[in-house]
């Protein structure tokens, strides 16, 4: 697990309610607290992280009984997500090689793109029920 960025505080936690606002505060998150006077996220980091978000995000709220919790924490080597939903259900997808689905079904993109672009994903159950999805999506100086 790596380490919060050096003299900065993790982000504060949220009430997030949609993948936008979700993805409105990773934003932010990383311009105020990752960014800084002598490094700053590439654009295509910054879209990569919006993507992972959308994702895991929509997922809590479509597949695993709504969202219970959002957190954004900011490290020297990107920004670690944490997901928390009330279901227990784990996708069987979710430690897949990220192979995209052969056929379009509308759906089944969202894993394959997790997997791809997130590294460290871990699937924990919480105590109280539910699940708790942390990513790190690596972040690099552009």
């Amino acid at each position: 697990m790596c380490d919060p960025a050096p003299d900065r505080p993790p982000a504060p936690r949220i009430q997030v309610t949609s993948a936008a606002t979700a993805r409105a505060y990773a934003r932010s998150v990383v311009q105020e607290q990752w960014n800084s006077a002598t490094r700053t996220a590439r654009e295509e980091d910054v879209i990569d992280l919006l993507l992972v978000v959308s994702e895991l995000v929509t997922n809590a709220i479509r597949h695993g009984d709504g969202l219970a919790g959002f957190e954004v924490v900011p490290t020297d080597a990107g920004v670690r997500l944490a997901v928390h939903d009330n279901s227990d259900v784990v996708p069987e997808v979710a430690y897949g090689p990220g192979d995209l689905p052969t056929a379009h079904r509308g759906s089944g993109y969202g894993w394959p793109l997790i997997i791809r672009l997130a590294r460290e994903i871990v699937i924990d159950r919480r105590a109280g029920g539910g699940k708790t999805v942390s990513v790190l999506v690596p972040l690099h100086v552009g």
